[in-house]
């Protein structure tokens, strides 16, 4: 049996987003070394603060300064610090009370072992060297014996206030495959499309899965399709993608290929792209050292008739 394939994948964004009114006092103020909390109707301060209050959902709008020294309510200790955590030296992750808050705080606590921490530490911020009105602008928390510290009630008012923020998300992970994907992909290097069939409704799914998602039976028959195949639907792209060297518009479509009973997706070329529609009969082409088709193209055949698709909708 061939060897299944892996290799590592990693999936990045950066996620934008607005910031109402409260957060936005929350994070300029950590900008300018201040942390804020919100009272709630009922006498609570909630740090980190928040829009609607959790048990009652009333909107809550007051703000209030709280200490930068606090107490750990509850500690995990990081022996091997990932990459874009706040330290690169192993520390703990803590839940900080801070003095004059009701809720804790999630955030890293510099500490030279376990066995430095505790429930009940006493501990205070470590301000970044330059701050830019983000979480991050709380470098981490270390421990700290002095008295507790006073705010100076500020109220939340700032000079340029931040407004918005760019959170990057990264997920870095190993991607297998399986089986039968890793034969269709294996298979699509020799310029051929392999599916499975199903021993009990004997459909042909195309990428295969290992399994008929209809009938829930493992598969295993391998079966050739295409290389031709069925515009089924199609989408036309106006938005041209960070890193890809098409240009817009272009058409993406669902085929299905000559034997299959599931469309897979691709891009059509060869034709204008408000000329592509439904049936259009196309073909894969291939470039150079390639693993799959880098597009279809019309065949120059009859347009497919709907009833010899439409299940395939």
């Amino acid at each position: 049996m061939p060897e299944v394939l892996k290799a590592p994948l990693v999936v990045e964004f950066p996620f934008t987003r607005s910031l109402g009114p409260v957060q936005s006092a929350f994070l300029t103020g950590l900008r300018e070394r201040v942390v804020l909390g919100v009272r709630t109707g009922d006498g609570r301060v909630l740090v980190p603060p928040v829009e609607y209050d959790p048990v009652t959902a009333e909107e809550i709008r007051d703000l209030v300064e709280v200490a930068p020294t606090g107490t750990v309510t509850t500690w995990a200790w990081n022996p091997a610090p990932r990459r874009g955590q706040p330290l690169t030296t192993p520390f703990a992750w803590a839940l900080v009370r801070l003095d004059g808050a009701d809720t804790a705080l999630l955030h890293a606590l510099d500490a030279p072992g376990p066995d430095a921490v505790r429930t009940g530490l006493r501990v205070r911020v470590r301000w970044a060297a330059e701050r830019t009105g983000a979480i991050t602008d709380i470098a981490c928390f270390e421990p700290y014996d002095g008295a507790s510290g006073e705010p100076a009630g500020h109220t939340g008012v700032f000079q340029d206030p931040v407004t918005g923020i760019v959170a990057p998300a990264r997920l870095d992970y190993t991607y297998s495959p399986g089986r039968a994907q890793t034969a269709y992909i294996n298979a699509l290097s020799g310029r051929r499309t392999v599916g499975e069939r199903c021993p009990a409704c004997r459909k042909v799914y195309v990428p295969p899965r290992g399994a008929c998602p209809t009938c829930g039976v493992a598969t295993s028959e391998q079966v050739e399709v295409g290389p031709r195949g069925t515009v089924t639907t199609f989408c036309i792209v106006n938005i041209k993608a960070k890193n890809l060297d098409i240009e817009v518009p272009y058409v993406y479509a669902h085929i299905a290929l000559d034997g299959a009973d599931l469309a897979l997706h691709g891009r059509i070329g060869g034709i204008p792209y408000d000329e592509v529609r439904m049936g259009l009969r196309v073909e894969p082409v291939w470039t150079e050292g390639a693993r799959y088709p880098d597009h279809y193209r019309p065949t120059g055949e009859p347009d497919a008739d709907y009833d010899t698709y439409k299940e395939l909708l």
